[in-house]
């Protein structure tokens, strides 16, 4: 019995279906033909080797089991899909903040998402892990480090037979994972798909695959920018997840996340232990990794930088880039998305020769719901360019080409700056900001991969802090991602993706495009403190009048900037809705010389220095905003 993939209107398969049949099909892939009405639903405490609560007991964390009976009674053990999050009791899990529920007897019935109706008749166990200190889980959440990835990896060495599980919370007799071959493909949005990231950085045993979407792969890089703070710190997330755990004092704990995220942004011990981009070479599993280019809660150099990292490494990989904010595949290309994702566990837990990892490596979100696969990210043919500001005949505006430059350029921090501040008005001079633009295109520039910006400034006082961005000037439909869907708009009809099973439906709300009409779009974004120049690890006191130089990193992205249009380079002091600013205002003096951006582009961009007209059309922007809690 075979269901077309994707296409599921309706509830795809009878809730009191059993075919005592395989479950897959060697040519094709699994099909749904187990009954997921009387599927196995379980929690198992696993013991991860810590008392992160200071109780005097070892943390079991709850993982949350629900398998088809079936393989078990015919002598077939099955593989694992495990989402490991902090938030099944406190925020919630997708689009619709699902919760996980439980019966009388506290045993599992609703289990968020849709992986366990889809994914359970086909084959599959579904493992949902609550880190330690949330839900039902004892011990305390550290946000990332070591306690969160030892939640996570501790389950998968418990379903490989290296670790100790139990049937209770505490006491209780000792439970074995007889029922599956300890095959493990990691999944989750946000905070799920970093932990996905940091357990895949062990490498551990067992651990094929991992689905990271919208994951933070360095969380010094969703709190901090090069020395450049974004005003709050990991004690504050801890305690919004811990909220409605068992009870247990994570007081200090939460002392230690406070104390150890230096206000000054500074890369420390803290953020060195989780910092999974370092790690990368232990990474033994495949990643398939998905992002908004325009996420302004885990900002886009996480990818970018956990990407070149498994490159590097020679990681099998595949990569999903869309308009969005922070926001999953599911809700902005659902079809797809679960087909795409069924082949891909297929291929990398059942070992079905589907061809998934023959395919274009990276598919990119043109305009809405307009995709193109490319070959390759960075895009095949992308080239690390050199672009340098000249002045021109406007105070603070100028042009932007690979040849040399000359002079300076000066402006005042107001402390106060906002990108849209100094986006708007291209062609005027500004107090707070300068811009250098390309002019108009005679032919298409494709920005892929990351850029980075080295600017030579003198402050007029002892601390300063930059921002630099690459605009796209020219009238243009995006997604509206800074809106309240993050690009996507919720509706009221449903579609349903798996079986039912009272408690736990497989049906979610049909999500479409939220479009705004914009003058120009913000491909890529960077923030620093000048007072890091020397080291992330180690400010220093800046001397007034002397130069500074200093390189920094701008936002991942893939992004083409079509004929006719202008590509611009806004450098600024603080962008009050990301950084926060120095106790003083400076002025800054750029010497443009020692000034260039260093941008991977397909196309040619100009040679020489020519007149930037003033782009033409509305300059209407989406609204910018302050980043987001990380769900």
């Amino acid at each position: 019995m075979r269901v077309l993939r994707g296409l599921c209107a309706a509830v795809v398969v009878a809730a009191a279906l059993v075919v005592p049949v395989p479950a897959a099909s060697a040519a094709t892939g699994t099909d749904p033909v187990y009954d997921f009405a009387g599927a196995v639903r379980e929690t198992v405490w696993v013991d991860i080797g810590r008392d992160g609560d200071g109780d005097g007991k070892p943390d079991r964390v709850a993982a949350d089991i629900v398998r088809p009976k079936e393989p078990a009674a015919q002598g077939t053990k099955i593989p694992v899909i495990m989402d490991a999050s902090p938030y099944y009791s406190s925020v919630g899990r997708g689009n619709e903040s699902e919760f996980k529920t439980y019966d009388a007897q506290g045993r599992p019935v609703g289990f968020p998402l849709y992986y366990d109706n889809y994914f359970v008749p086909r084959g599959y166990a579904v493992v949902l892990v609550d880190l330690a200190g949330t839900n039902r889980s004892t011990g305390c959440v550290d946000v990332g480090g070591t306690s969160d990835v030892q939640s996570a990896k501790t389950v998968i060495d418990w379903l490989n037979g290296r670790a100790t599980g139990y049937s209770a919370k505490s006491g209780g007799s000792k439970v074995t994972a007889d029922w599956t071959n300890g095959s493990v493909g990691m999944i989750g949005k946000s905070y799920d798909g970093t932990i996905a990231n940091g357990v895949a950085a062990t490498g551990v045993d067992g651990l094929k695959t991992i689905v990271p979407i919208s994951g933070i792969s360095s969380w010094y890089d969703y709190y901090r920018s090069d020395g450049a703070s974004f005003g709050y710190g990991p004690d504050g997330l801890a305690q919004t997840v811990e909220a409605r755990n068992g009870g247990q004092d994570c007081s200090a704990e939460n002392s230690k996340l406070a104390q150890g995220a230096t206000a000054n942004g500074d890369y420390g011990p803290l953020w060195a232990e989780r910092d999974y981009v370092k790690q990368a070479k232990n990474v033994k599993a495949s990643v398939f990794l998905s992002h908004g280019v325009n996420d302004l809660n885990v900002r886009t150099i996480n990818f970018g930088q956990w990407w070149d990292a498994l490159a590097a490494n020679g990681v099998q990989r595949k990569i999903w880039l869309a308009q969005t904010g922070h926001v999953d595949p599911f809700d902005y290309r659902r079809a797809e998305w679960v087909d795409t994702l069924h082949q891909w566990f297929d291929h990398y837990l059942m070992g079905i020769d589907n061809g998934i990892e023959k395919q274009p490596m990276a598919t990119v979100e043109r305009q809405p719901d307009q995709w193109a696969d490319q070959s390759s990210y960075p895009a095949a043919g992308v080239a690390a360019t050199t672009l340098r500001p000249h002045s021109g005949s406007t105070a603070g505006v100028g042009t932007l080409s690979t040849s040399a430059s000359s002079g300076t350029a000066s402006f005042t921090d107001n402390v106060r700056g906002t990108e849209d501040a100094w986006a708007g008005s291209p062609a005027a001079t500004s107090a707070n900001r300068v811009l250098y633009s390309t002019g108009t295109l005679s032919s298409p520039l494709q920005v892929s991969g990351t850029s980075s910006i080295t600017v030579t400034a003198t402050p007029s006082t002892s601390s300063a802090r930059l921002s630099a961005m690459l605009v796209d000037y020219g009238s243009a439909t995006i997604r509206n991602y800074a809106g309240a869907g993050e690009g996507i708009k919720t509706g009221s009809s449903e579609t349903c993706w798996g079986s039912n099973a009272p408690g736990d439906d497989a049906c979610y709300k049909v999500t479409t495009a939220d479009t705004t009409n914009v003058g120009y779009t913000v491909i890529s974004r960077g923030w620093a403190d000048l007072a890091n120049y020397q080291s992330l690890s180690q400010e220093q006191p800046l001397t007034p009048g002397q130069p500074y130089t200093m390189t920094f990193r701008l936002a991942s992205t893939d992004h083409v900037v079509p004929q006719g249009h202008q590509l611009a380079l806004i450098i600024g002091g603080t962008d009050t809705d990301v950084i926060t600013g120095p106790s003083k205002a400076p002025k800054l003096t750029i010497d443009l010389a020692k000034t260039s951006v260093q941008v991977p582009l397909v196309g040619t961009p100009p040679a020489s220095p020519r007149t930037a007209p003033a782009p033409v059309g509305p300059l209407a922007h989406v609204e910018g905003r302050a980043p987001l809690d990380l769900r």
